[in-house]
């Protein structure tokens, strides 16, 4: 299938502000959104931890993450630092851990009274979507009765406000780690203010990837059906997923692990996609190995026009990280997105 070049060069671009700079020493984020700015991005994700770091810039002193007026205060300040840049806020994240928590649990309260918090964060920063990952809870400590009904509660606390819910599947998360489960749940949750945020690395790296391998990909089957049952999967999305409950896609590739993670969990209970998505995260075609333009291309034959949103935590091939040379890491990013596009339009990216 080829592209309409027109409508591909449509495809507004964002940077997710978190994702900019040394994983484990991010740099001021006002350093961050100049990079971004520079490099003609249209809007950021605004990042929960950025609000709390340039609170401390802002404000003077250490955030209680519940201290909502406070939390507001600075959100609004964010905002106006990203219009003298000539950027938008496309979307506030990532909210985690939220749902199927059992009815009247301390968890369940503290869910909800965090949902009421953001909300009241992205109207301070004027966004209109929030970012909801699929909880990585253990399944003992979750009712999942309770999962469809919390997101379609959400769902309705966020239509109050014009809000919409971009719910994503993570590839480490305890109940819904693939593209299909999450597109399930939001079928079932039945709001329309509900859709997804699809994500390469969260696709790739959960149905053909495995950093707990010395190959770096799924080795449970053989390398042939593996490789069938992945692109089967991309058509079945392509099939299946209507554009406009596609609310958008992020992007980043990933470093194979050297050596393989251990299969344990570590000493926070995070899987092993999760401590590899934190720090082994390059943009595309810089040293990375998943099928990124695979899923893109997915993506794109739905329909979808909309954001592509990079999201990447480079740490490096060995996950350590570097300080690096923000405007022209974002210049790269800039020049990944045109390639990308080309690559998944049908010409030759080799060069």
């Amino acid at each position: 299938m080829t592209f309409d070049d027109a409508s591909l060069h449509s495809i507004p671009t964002s940077y997710a502000s978190c994702s900019l700079g040394n994983p484990s020493n991010p740099p001021p984020l006002l350093e961050r959104l100049d990079a971004i700015s520079s490099a003609k991005f249209t809007a950021i994700e605004l990042s929960f931890p950025d609000i709390l770091s340039f609170g401390f810039q802002h404000l003077g002193h250490d955030i209680d993450p519940k201290n909502f007026d406070e939390l507001c205060i600075v959100a609004e300040a964010i905002k106006k630092q990203c219009q003298q840049r000539e950027l938008g806020i496309m979307m506030l994240q990532p909210f985690s851990n939220f749902e199927g928590w059992p009815k009247d649990s301390d968890e369940r309260k503290d869910a909800f009274d965090r949902a009421e918090g953001w909300i009241r964060i992205m109207r301070a920063c004027g966004t209109d979507m929030l970012q909801v990952g699929s909880s990585d809870t253990p399944l003992d400590k979750l009712d999942g009765k309770n999962i469809i009904p919390d997101l379609r509660q959400l769902a309705d606390m966020l239509n109050e406000h014009g809000f919409k819910l971009a719910y994503e599947n993570w590839c480490w998360s305890s109940h819904a780690p693939d593209w299909l489960d999450v597109w399930n749940i939001v079928k079932a949750v039945e709001r329309p203010n509900i859709g997804l945020c699809l994500d390469t690395f969260q696709t790739a790296g959960g149905e053909w990837a495995d950093p707990t391998t010395s190959s770096g990909r799924i080795e449970d089957v053989p390398e042939e059906q593996l490789e069938k049952q992945f692109h089967q999967s991309l058509r079945d999305l392509t099939k299946s997923v209507p554009k406009d409950k596609i609310y958008l896609l992020q992007i980043s590739d990933a470093y194979q692990s050297p050596p393989p993670f251990s299969t344990k969990t570590d000493e926070s209970g995070l899987r092993p996609r999760g401590r590899w998505s934190h720090d082994f995260r390059p943009l595309p075609y810089n040293g990375g190995y998943l099928p990124v333009a695979a899923v893109t291309k997915a993506v794109l034959q739905t329909g979808f026009r909309g954001w592509f949103s990079y999201e990447v935590f480079d740490g490096g091939p060995d996950g350590k990280g570097t300080d690096i040379d923000l405007a022209a890491y974002t210049q790269i990013a800039r020049n990944v997105h045109d390639k990308l596009l080309a690559e998944c339009s049908g010409m030759d990216v080799s060069s």
